[in-house]
């Protein structure tokens, strides 16, 4: 019998077998490709430490009708997909409510406090703090009105002490030269941080697990039950696994498992795209944040990776590379100089939640069985932290955090 089991090789799987690990427990990852080959691999690069702002914040759903106008635009639903959707988007507009804003405002802020500490500590210990980049981000506005738009999400922000200064002419053209000048103002994070390569950075916080013993299985992970000594995988295979603790962290594909289990959760598929080019493309000095049009530019060591945008569409449906090319057609606007050649398209799948907070917590049928996943875009930001978490749960400690307000049973 197995001691622990995790289903799923993405960040938030790696973090967990390595803190479990570190902690003298046997460790096995069961993935259908491979340690951080999916979703995780191809991210924006982010530790978006200071993201504390839930998605259905204040106002965004007025944006939802001039956004779902464009097909190309930040945020797209197939027509098809609609009616799917629809119980999951009224869940995210009832999250938008001030009282239910205010409570998953102030567990996001904690969430992220705590993210930043155990991420600082896990890349000491495993050697990866060299992929460490911290020169904060740049978010910019075409407007006037765009940017008053934005003070009050600043203003949130300030409540929880973070850092931020509003720059404009040459204080913006200095942050980030070559600009178009369609940009009035920018908003500059100086404690924002990003990694090397968020693949890269997967693979060395693995290595350093295998080094405490944590092992990796290539099998997908079909079937999942609760049994009396801990619970029962069912590979694709037909054949089984018995495990005294099961961690279910397969991103968008963890609630069809949590249903095998009993418990239903409201789990959407954000399909992401990116587009990374040669580093040679253009000298982005940090990451560029366009909110009004949803997408970020990241440096990395291995290129310069133009993603964002939102897509929910499930997990079935066929990449719209479309959706890639806009957004490198935008950059090329916003970045007169840049040169478009030589991408790799990417599509991802973001687990995602109408409140914008993971499900962290024990399954309905079983102590020995816990819940990670439903980051959304902030898997990266969370993995330590919510490793944290669940080796607190795992080995029966107290939880750094509270952990009603990520609990699966909210969404009853």
């Amino acid at each position: 019998m197995l001691d622990i089991a995790i289903v799923g090789g993405g960040i938030i799987g790696i973090c967990a077998a390595a803190y479990l690990a570190e902690a003298g427990r046997d460790v096995t990852i069961f993935d259908r490709t491979g340690i951080c080959e999916e979703t995780s691999s191809g991210n924006a690069a982010a530790f978006a430490f200071s993201d504390v702002l839930p998605l259905a914040h204040k106002g965004m759903i007025r944006q939802l009708p001039k956004w779902l106008a464009d097909p190309l635009g930040p945020l797209s639903i197939p027509p098809a997909y609609l009616p799917k959707l629809l119980p999951w988007l009224i869940r995210f507009w009832r999250a938008g409510a001030p009282e239910k804003y205010e409570a998953s405002l102030a567990a996001q802020a904690s969430m992220m406090k705590l993210a930043e500490a155990e991420w600082m500590g896990l890349l000491d210990r495993s050697g990866a703090r060299r992929m460490l980049r911290e020169d904060g981000s740049l978010e910019l506005y075409e407007s006037e009105a765009e940017f008053k738009a934005s003070l009050p999400d600043w203003a949130a922000r300030k409540r929880f002490d973070i850092g931020f200064s509003h720059v404009e002419g040459d204080a913006l053209a200095a942050l980030q030269p070559g600009l178009s000048p369609r940009f009035v103002k920018g908003t500059f994070v100086p404690g924002w941080k990003t990694v090397a390569d968020p693949k890269l950075l997967g693979k060395a916080v693995w290595a350093y697990a295998e080094t405490k013993g944590a092992r990796f299985e290539k099998a997908r992970i079909d079937h999942v039950e609760a049994s009396q000594h801990g619970a029962t995988l069912t590979l694709a295979d037909g054949t089984t696994r018995q495990a005294r603790h099961l961690v279910i962290a397969a991103g968008a594909w963890s609630h069809q498992l949590a249903r095998d289990l009993g418990d239903r959760i409201p789990l959407e598929t954000e399909r992401g795209y990116n587009t990374t080019l040669p580093n040679s493309a253009f000298d982005v000095k940090r990451m560029l944040i366009f909110s009004g049009h949803g997408f970020v530019i990241t440096p990395l060591e291995t290129g310069l990776r133009v993603g964002g945008a939102v897509e929910l569409g499930g997990i079935k449906r066929p990449p719209n590379y479309n959706r890639s090319k806009a957004l490198l057609r935008k950059a090329q606007n916003f970045l007169p100089g840049l040169d478009p050649s030589g991408g790799r398209e990417w599509m991802g799948f973001r687990p995602s939640l109408p409140d914008s907070l993971p499900v962290i917590g024990r399954a309905r049928q079983g102590d020995s069985i816990v819940y990670a996943f439903g980051h959304g875009h902030l898997g990266l930001t969370q993995a330590a932290a919510t490793a944290r978490l669940i080796r607190d749960l795992v080995l029966g400690q107290n939880t750094a955090l509270d952990l009603s307000a990520f609990s699966p049973n909210r969404f009853r």
